[in-house]
């Protein structure tokens, strides 16, 4: 890849994770078999789950992930949520969902397990392509001093972050634009992996040949088949940790841009307006908000004005 190549022991990546969908279908059992044809065998019983786990024990999951992430999870997402946790029921020897769920209240590391095994990451590079576009452009009219401040709320295993370093790099012609970006998640597994900003060719695939060589090296050795983002770009991002929920964050405002896509749909209404009312003070008066292209933030009009295309700006932009 243009001669750019990078070397590093084997690294695990955590694939992203599908956006809590609701569990499959069973099979369908085959048409039953004339008498004459073949005998009539008797029903096999479905196999038992490994653990019980009850309504009761679906409804104190639903309630604490709702608690301490906000996530609202649906009915029916009790497979989904059977299939995670049993993971760690396994891992850790408890016999019980109640079990377990005591220790993940009373254990600071494995309520941080807990969360992340409910959260969900599913992400790709410039995944709704027209923001960038946006984006690129109010980058080009920026004319300050000041370096451009971007908070990316939802950053899963990095490529949104590391795609908004792209852009700015394109709109400066620059590998050192004039942007600072902050990009945070309530998932502590998918943030270790976009620090490490290294993924698999199937993650970049879509990628222009131009954008390959001008911003990753590929692998070699123990890493062929996977590319690096460059240095440069790593050096304009700042991970961290932050759940929305907790009362205050870890950041330093105001933000010239901020990206909160596709989380929100896992909050109730008031449970964004919360949260939307608490953007407002961190986002500069002419500042824009994007949001993901299933999320509409019409419930919080008095705060937030829509300019389309799932694009927000402050109700009193225009009034300062």
């Amino acid at each position: 890849m243009n001669g750019k190549s990078f070397k590093a022991p084997a690294m695990s990546e955590k694939p992203a994770s599908p956006r809590l969908s609701a569990a499959s279908a069973p099979a369908r059992s085959p048409a039953p078999r004339a008498a004459s044809q073949r005998p009539v065998l008797p029903a096999v019983a479905a196999p038992e789950r490994e653990f019980a786990f009850s309504s009761a024990d679906f409804e104190r999951v639903r309630a604490l992930i709702y608690k301490h992430a906000g996530i609202s999870l649906s009915p029916v997402k009790q497979d989904m949520v059977y299939s995670r946790l049993a993971r760690r029921l396994r891992a850790r020897g408890d016999k019980t969902f109640a079990e377990y769920l005591d220790r993940a209240e009373r254990e600071p590391a494995e309520w941080e397990t807990f969360v992340n095994s409910l959260t969900t990451n599913l992400t790709s590079f410039f995944r709704e392509a027209h923001h960038f576009d946006i984006l690129a452009e109010r980058l080009k009219k920026h004319a300050g001093r000041n370096p451009l401040r971007i908070w990316c709320s939802a950053a899963s295993t990095g490529e949104e972050p590391y795609s908004l370093a792209i852009t700015a790099c394109e709109a400066f012609n620059s590998m050192t634009p004039p942007v600072q970006i902050v990009a945070t998640d309530i998932d502590t597994n998918v943030l270790t992996t976009a620090r490490g900003g290294v993924y698999g060719m199937d993650r970049v695939e879509r990628l222009s040949r131009e954008r390959m060589q001008r911003f990753f090296l590929k692998g070699t050795g123990s890493q062929a088949g996977f590319v690096r983002v460059r240095p440069e770009l790593q050096r304009l991002i700042e991970f961290q940790r932050i759940n929305l929920l907790d009362r205050t964050w870890a950041l330093q405002g105001p933000f010239d841009i901020m990206f909160c896509r596709n989380v929100m749909i896992y909050f109730d209404k008031p449970t964004q307006y919360d949260i939307l009312k608490r953007f407002v003070p961190l986002l500069k008066p002419d500042g824009l908000l994007f949001a993901g292209h299933s999320e509409s933030f019409l419930h919080a009009a008095d705060i937030f004005r829509s300019l389309g295309r799932t694009v927000y700006e402050r109700t009193d932009a225009r009034e300062r």
